[in-house]
């Protein structure tokens, strides 16, 4: 690792230390019952709230998005912070004297989790591939803002209709910290990895032994860490098998078994898109692509939220100060990936259900619940459409398909996909297990006393279930026609994922502490053994693939890879980020998803007339609004006709053009006359040129 990324990793380190501390009394409050009184949650819940009120004041266009903004909120958050300390006696020395041992091994957590992934990104840090143009066009469009919401550098001049929460908390950081968002996109990668794996290992800690720390504690919250953050799932079996062709998985016993060609050509997608027509992610699999994607940059919330909901039902009393911050969490989610928000709210419900309070007090604490999440949301909503059409019902009966439709409810021909139930045990049978032998460990477990924790995970267990088998029955409508309940599996699963995950480690290491018998403690802890193994070795097959065995190290620069892709590009794209303030139009050509197009507007921040058109017709609802705007572009680099030029011109308010690689092999009747004649150059090299145009 060079010394300029590892001091820019320090510097994001430093950073999020700062925030952390900034919240730390707010903190101790809410996780007094933990017994690292949650120290590693602190830099989440500063860096939520100091980016929510950045949010609220950008909605309300009182305070610009700048460093000098943030600076003054995050003094306000240490003061105001430092205030309740006060307040309720809250003695942040004594604790931190106390836990100093505990907070030191999380900090180091973290940072080691934190270098380790950056070293990882810097052998493939490209910001190119799958979804990362729209994510850094998010994030760039954010940082070139002065009041919320953010353009949509991709149609201009709306705003982004998307979850963009995330990547404004990540445009929050880049500001504070100065460090250049081609780098910061790789550290904010990193970061989602270490907070993973650390606030996972706090989880599973604090699941044992009340406040107390001990031994199997510890070891529960490292074993947590592993599954939640490097786990894979059983299709790694395949690496011993011949094997089968993409996208027709058969079962492996129908296979020939090959254990002396291992790992026999194993392509790890395969096991995040093992169901046909259908994506079923997890945490590895995203760290290792690295796309800062709404479901990616939600993961830490949704940790936190999970560890808030754990320290609520350690709580004897349920406070409005506890409904109102778990509202507030909710929002946060439901702004950065927009389907945990809603799934966690079931949480919520289910604790406060478990809580046992009464039935009034119950449905108020529900309302309350409720009321908050849609209250701290609604600055988001206000200016958010969704883009979902209804909920389809899988293989329902011919009657209903000839109704079609029923309300929100949709009764489709030929949508009658399901799961095969070898497929979900190759998936989730891992997780399973664990779950399985906890239901026979109760049984047969005489004089057995359940404690909360068990009822926590009880609760995990059913939620993530249910996760589960909802998308065997019903699916959320959008604009794919053969993958049309892909993204429902994805968004639900890869939530249960994470949660049977930490109810796994809990349930690892309750048995092997329970379990009196000694052959049914060995036949436990082999079976454990073997399916640990094979889905550990599923991280060591994906990075290595993807990261070219951790030998190529390039650095964080994240746009580096253009200098040699489009060299013009790279320089031209240089130059508009030095010299190019706010967000002035610029035309590029436009082109289809996950392709090169759109590559301007994506690395700067610009916006343009129409980037990648199909993403537009998710977000916009019809691909009627990339159509014509398509058919615009192509007219304004090839027209000859004067009037119709400037009309256009004048239409989207275009301030700039480019003219390089792909407009020339995109429009080969390129007019190249209309710029001279109503434009400046103002920047040019071998490949590319900036038209500055006057209308």
């Amino acid at each position: 690792m060079t010394i300029n990324d590892f001091f820019y990793i320090l510097r994001w380190f430093v950073i999020f230390f700062i925030i952390g501390l900034s919240c730390l009394p707010l903190n101790l409050y809410f996780f007094k019952s933990f017994k690292d009184k949650g120290y590693i949650f602190s830099k989440l819940i500063g860096l939520s709230i100091l980016s929510y009120i950045v949010f609220i004041l950008g909605i309300l266009h009182l305070a610009k998005f700048n460093q000098i903004t943030i600076i003054f909120i995050l003094i306000l958050l240490i003061l105001s912070n430092y205030f309740i300390a006060r307040v309720k006696n809250i003695n942040i020395i004594s604790i931190v004297k106390n836990k100093f041992k505990i907070f030191l091994l999380e900090e180091l957590i973290f940072l080691t989790a934190l270098i380790f992934w950056s070293f990882v990104r810097s052998n493939f840090p490209d910001i190119h591939g799958l979804e990362k143009f729209m994510d850094f066009g998010f994030i760039n469009s954010i940082l070139r803002t002065d009041y919320l919401p953010p353009k949509d550098m991709w149609y201009t001049p709306l705003t982004i209709n998307y979850y963009y929460f995330g990547h404004l908390v990540t445009a929050v950081l880049i500001k504070l910290s100065a460090i250049p968002s081609f780098i910061s996109f790789n550290l904010m990668v990193s970061t989602i990895f270490a907070f993973t794996l650390t606030l996972s290992f706090s989880i599973g800690m604090n699941l044992f032994d009340n406040n107390k720390f001990s031994l199997r504690s510890t070891i529960t919250g490292l074993i947590s860490a592993v599954f939640v953050s490097f786990a894979g799932n059983l299709t790694t079996i395949y690496a011993f098998f011949k094997p089968y062709v993409n996208e027709h998985p058969v079962p492996f016993w129908n296979l020939n078994f090959l254990p002396l060609s291992f790992p026999n050509n194993y392509w790890y997608p395969n096991a995040t898109r093992f169901i046909p027509f259908t994506i079923h992610e997890f945490p590895i699999y995203s760290f290792v692509v690295s796309d800062l994607h709404g479901h990616v940059l939600d993961i830490p919330f949704v940790l936190l939220t999970i560890a808030f909901a754990l320290s609520v039902f350690y709580k004897k009393t349920l406070k409005i100060i506890d409904l109102i911050f778990f509202s507030f969490l909710l929002s946060v989610m439901y702004m950065t990936n927009a389907w945990d928000g809603l799934i966690y709210l079931i949480l919520g419900f289910l604790v406060i259900l478990f809580l046992k309070t009464g039935t009034y007090d119950t449905i108020k604490k529900f309302i309350i619940l409720f009321t908050g999440f849609i209250t701290f949301s609604l600055p988001f909503s206000l200016f958010f459409k969704p883009f979902v059409f209804g909920i389809g019902i899988l293989c329902a009966p011919t009657f209903l398909t000839t109704i079609g439709k029923i309300g929100p409810f949709l009764f489709e021909v030929d949508h009658c996909q399901k799961s095969p139930i070898w497929q979900l045990l190759l998936l989730y049978g891992f997780l399973y297990f664990f779950v399985v032998s906890l239901f026979l460990f109760l049984k047969f477990k005489k004089h057995y006393k359940i404690i909360k924790s068990d009822i926590f995970v009880l609760i995990l267990i059913i939620l993530s279930t249910l996760l589960i088998i909802i998308p065997e029955f019903i699916y959320i409508k959008d604009i794919y026609p053969l993958h049309y309940r892909a993204n429902t599996m994805f968004k639900l699963t890869y939530q249960a994922f994470m949660m049977l995950s930490i109810s796994s480690s809990f349930i690892l290491i309750k048995l092997i502490s329970n379990i009196k018998n000694k052959l049914f403690l060995i036949i436990f802890f082999i079976l454990s053994l073997s399916l640990i193994y094979l889905i550990l070795i599923y991280p060591v097959f994906a990075i290595n693939s993807y990261y070219r065995d951790l030998k190529d190290y390039q650095g964080l620069n994240g746009t580096k890879y253009l200098s040699t892709l489009y060299p013009g590009d790279y320089n031209l794209i240089n130059w508009v980020n030095e010299n190019i303030k706010g967000q002035p139009v610029i035309l590029e050509a436009s082109g289809d998803s996950y392709t090169d197009y759109a590559r301007i507007s994506a690395n700067t921040g610009l916006p343009t007339i129409i980037g990648w058109s199909v993403h537009e017709w998710l977000w916009r609802g019809s691909y009627d609004v990339a159509a014509p705007r398509i058919k615009d572009v192509e007219t304004l680099y090839t027209t000859k006709n004067l009037t119709l030029f400037k009309s256009l011109v004048r239409k989207y308010s275009i301030s700039y053009a480019v003219i390089s690689s792909l407009e020339k092999s995109k429009y080969p009747n390129l007019n190249v006359s209309m710029f001279k004649n109503f434009g400046k150059l103002i920047y040019q090299n071998k490949e590319a040129k900036l038209y500055k145009i006057f209308y």
